[in-house]
């Protein structure tokens, strides 16, 4: 991978997150905010109009030629080229319920493949960040995957990637969180996937998987699990890239074990 991405984009775009941040940072209330579904989903859409106005432009001019997915919920293939990807305020609605999981994401996507990524987590001031054949750090130590290679013994996560998905998404996801509970040790059914898949990353989780195709919550975690050594792959074994139906990234020893209980579902 050119050294550019890790020189001189990865610096620029880190700067541009942590910037952001801020702005997420300061909209942030320790109580919950809306009591109607109209006013949740009013405070989620201020949430990320405030975000993406200090981060959408600086992005744009720090990679010439770059684009932009204006759907942060959309998934499927993306056209050739590169993409931004941007979640201003993942696990947004746990933002506006006043709980400490969210961050502020942007991933560079070269023809479906992450290739850059930052996740900053303004609350604790963690940052995560990867590139492609560079390696995944958390404020610049290396990340390492779980060297686990029981499913008996592992952590695992899933969760819900939208509102609204259909009702055989629900249905698998109700079926595989059974299965898991029974392969596992521990299944943790939370949101935003992000914010399990860096926990994969550092090794604290040993796996997690989704049946969606949401490009927003996957692609950073997918970047920076296989980067510190992890396997990502979608629900067939086949490597995963945007526009893949669903999503298992795994420590590598866990893996197929893993896959044995999902993919038949």
């Amino acid at each position: 991978m050119p050294t550019d991405l890790r020189t001189t984009l990865l610096p620029a775009v880190t700067a541009i997150v942590k910037d952001a941040g801020k702005t997420l940072r300061e909209r942030y209330t320790t109580h919950a905010r809306g009591v109607t579904l109209a006013e949740v989903v009013g405070e989620i859409y201020s949430n990320d109009e405030a975000v993406l106005a200090v981060m959408r432009e600086p992005l744009l001019a720090a990679r010439p030629g770059s684009q932009w997915v204006e759907d942060e919920l959309a998934g499927g293939a993306l056209p050739p080229g590169e993409w931004w990807v941007v979640d201003p305020a993942e696990g947004n609605i746990n933002h506006v319920h006043g709980m400490p999981d969210w961050a502020v994401t942007a991933t560079l996507v070269r023809d479906n493949q992450p290739i850059l990524t930052v996740v900053h987590l303004p609350l604790s001031g963690d940052t995560y960040t990867a590139t492609a054949g560079g390696g995944a750090h958390l404020d610049g130590r290396p990340l390492t995957v779980s060297a686990k290679a029981d499913l008996g013994a592992a952590l695992i996560g899933t969760g819900q990637a939208r509102p609204g998905e259909s009702t055989d998404t629900f249905r698998r996801i109700g079926e595989s969180v059974t299965a898991m509970l029974t392969a596992g040790l521990v299944v943790r059914v939370s949101v935003p996937a992000t914010l399990q898949l860096i926990h994969v990353a550092a090794g604290r989780m040993d796996a997690f998987w989704q049946f969606s195709d949401v490009r927003s919550g996957l692609v950073a975690g997918a970047l920076l699990v296989a980067e510190a050594g992890g396997t990502v792959t979608d629900l067939d074994g086949k490597p995963w890239k945007a526009g893949s139906r669903d999503f298992l990234a795994a420590a590598p020893r866990v893996h197929a074990a893993a896959l044995d209980v999902l993919s038949p579902l």
